[in-house]
């Protein structure tokens, strides 16, 4: 199902997409379709599931998707960011320390966009059980945001960072409050940590400048879920989070939950952020 025509960009205008495409391969023919509806000039990708010499990056190349950086991992994470706008690859930090595939970060150097950077990261689910005694993975997860924060004590430079963060940090970013308060990704610990994480530079949270709490915001149905959208248990664990000098630049956003409905369809959705530099 194609969503609305693309907007017309003036010079100035950009484009940021972000999506856990939970296989790029096996998935490529939803983001061509994706694209071919809202052409975003850059698309920031999860959990690729793919090295870097498995990346369809011929697929991408015929769509006007020329620049192309990818961090990537056999079966398994991997991040990667696609453009039709140059950039450089800038940083691939290991914030898991243990050499996963989960962040890759680049800087427009296009004249117009020249110095925009954009953080692509995929933070760890954590597990079934929020205890790290028991859960080797959930201590694992909060190790990983807290290396994110001293990284982004000492950013010096207008930043968008996004991705799948694996948390849904407020009470109208989940179906049930109370009943997820002990499930791994809305538990009072990680949402205190992805608080000092943005404390620590200032975010700003662009998905809810826009779209305002206590409004409803989801960009993951589980797939145990057989009518997702009749039950509707979402989560909002993805996110675009801006410098907030760049945050001002924002001028639209948009959560596309159509794609959850097409076939073979990952469990998240795209969401896009238009900016105006």
């Amino acid at each position: 199902m194609p969503g609305a025509a693309p907007h017309p960009k003036s010079a100035a205008m950009v484009s940021v997409t972000t999506w856990n495409i939970n296989s790029v391969r096996l998935r490529m023919p939803l983001v061509e379709q994706f694209l071919n509806s809202h052409a975003s000039d850059v698309l920031c990708l999860q959990e690729i599931k793919c090295v870097e010499e498995q990346f369809p990056a011929k697929a991408f190349r015929e769509l006007g998707y020329e620049h192309i950086a990818i961090h990537g991992q056999k079966g398994y994470h991997g991040v990667a960011t696609v453009s039709r706008l140059p950039f450089r690859e800038i940083s691939r930090y290991d914030w898991q320390d243990n050499g996963e595939a989960r962040h890759i970060g680049v800087q427009l150097t296009d004249p117009v966009h020249q110095g925009m950077v954009i953080e692509n990261v995929y933070v760890p689910a954590g597990g079934d059980v929020p205890d790290r005694e028991v859960n080797a993975k959930f201590g694992q997860k909060l190790d990983f945001l807290e290396r994110m924060t001293r990284w982004a004590d000492a950013i010096d430079r207008p930043t968008l960072i996004v991705g799948d963060f694996n948390i849904a940090p407020l009470e109208s970013d989940v179906w049930n409050h109370k009943q997820l308060l002990k499930v791994v990704s809305h538990t009072p610990i990680e949402v205190e940590s992805l608080q000092r994480f943005m404390d620590a530079h200032g975010w700003s949270d662009i998905g809810r400048e826009h779209i305002k709490a206590p409004e409803r915001y989801y960009s993951w149905w589980s797939y145990r879920s057989k009518d997702w959208k009749t039950n509707d248990r979402g989560r909002r664990l993805d996110h675009m989070w801006a410098s907030p000098e760049l945050a001002k630049e924002a001028v639209g956003h948009s959560v596309h939950e159509y794609a959850r409905d097409w076939e073979k369809p990952s469990d998240h959705v795209p969401l896009v952020t238009e900016f105006a530099l």
